[in-house]
């Protein structure tokens, strides 16, 4: 198994284990993920082409779809509303 992929595997396995964290520890590991992903997606993509950096994409899309419409929302400037964990 090459090393992009092995790192792949790394990734979800951390991922999930951070899924299984209380929502408020899982705010800096999260975003260590969030950021890390477009590398390893990219490695990935270097060593074996598009083709296999496609699903790569779509299982970062899955995995951090709440995360990323967060920031979409964020971005436009559209009001967002914060799970009752994170209200103060």
């Amino acid at each position: 198994m090459s090393a992009s992929l092995l790192l792949g595997c790394f990734w979800v396995l951390a991922a999930t284990g951070v899924a299984m964290l209380p929502m408020r520890r899982q705010y800096v590991p999260g975003v260590l993920l969030l950021l890390s992903a477009p590398v390893l997606i990219g490695f990935v993509g270097y060593q074996h082409g598009w083709i296999w950096a496609l699903p790569c994409v779509l299982a970062f899309l899955s995995m951090m779809r709440n995360p990323l419409r967060y920031l979409l929302k964020r971005a436009t400037g559209q009001p967002v509303e914060l799970p009752k964990e994170f209200r103060i």
